[in-house]
């Protein structure tokens, strides 16, 4: 094997190996970062959806409830909970991998009841009041989901509606019945915002990161191994093949072959000069003999 293929194997080898840990390590990096981009765009959308509720609180419901009272009617878009569910099934249009919730332990609206591990992140935060926000993973039918969570607690707002029965709107209670949403107490935690979003969207994202990584990273290795192996053609590999071709004709008894370029004071210019002087050396040392 030449020189230069041997070098281009010694770099194959040892940037391979450097390629290699890179990837692993990277692609932990990217996975970890992929996830963090989908739980700040879940932040995003919760705080999107808590300024629709306090739209519907401040602004809106005290338009509507004079409207309710002359109708004798009840309006859900005066709710804050329903406001906000339904500000992000528009966004969702956008964003369809992730999903809405107000999971409520006693809601007024069936539709917001919480299931299972919906009550359990609900009493975590019962339980844990120094808990401002819950990130976690759950199996789910569809595979591994990654869900964000922060309390929902009854403001002095929601107990107009919520406190009893007797004193809920007659409209609401007529619609949603008596059994459901009420006894709330005030600042207790009632619910939770949860934003959901599958796995795969986190991990499809850092794999289309990760190849996209493993081609730059290969176009990078190309480039390189040819520039090098243009530099070590220029440098060494062809110093060195003529150090090669002098001393085989040297040994061959070709003593006229002409010497070699010496430049430079690097180790194979070194060579090339020793070459020469055991060249001279040599043809004179001949001289003297044939002289005798």
């Amino acid at each position: 094997m030449k020189l230069l293929a041997k070098f281009s194997v010694v770099f194959i080898l040892v940037f391979g190996a450097g390629l290699a840990a890179a990837g692993f390590l990277s692609y932990r990096f990217l996975q970890d970062d992929a996830r963090s981009q989908v739980m700040q765009e879940a932040r995003l959308m919760m705080e999107t959806m808590l300024s629709a509720r306090n739209y519907t609180t401040l602004q809106l419901k005290p338009l509507l409830e004079p409207l309710q009272a002359r109708d004798r009617s009840f309006l859900p878009q005066t709710v804050p909970a329903y406001a906000a569910t339904e500000s992000f099934n528009y966004l969702r249009k956008r964003y369809p991998d992730y999903a809405y919730k107000e999971a409520t332990l006693n809601p007024t609206n069936p539709r917001d009841r919480a299931v299972d591990w919906e009550a359990d992140v609900i009493n975590t935060f019962r339980n844990h009041s120094e808990n401002t926000e819950l990130v976690g993973e759950r199996d789910t039918p569809e595979g591994r989901s990654l869900f964000l969570a922060r309390p929902i607690a009854a403001g002095k707002p929601c107990l107009d509606c919520h406190d009893r029965a007797a004193s809920a709107p007659a409209a609401m209670v007529r619609r949603y019945g008596r059994d459901n949403g009420f006894g709330w107490k005030l600042n207790e935690v009632v619910g939770a915002q949860i934003v959901s979003v599958p796995m795969s969207l986190p991990v499809g994202m850092a794999e289309r990161a990760f190849r996209a990584l493993l081609l730059y990273l290969a176009i990078i290795f190309a480039v390189s191994l040819v520039l090098l192996d243009v530099l070590l053609l220029f440098t060494i590999a062809r110093p060195v093949s003529r150090l090669s071709r002098m001393a085989d004709q040297i040994s061959l008894g070709n003593l006229d072959a002409p010497e070699l370029p010496v430049s430079g004071k690097d180790e194979i210019s070194v060579l090339a000069g020793s070459f020469n002087r055991m060249r001279r050396s040599l043809v004179s040392a001949l001289k003297m003999l044939d002289s005798q």
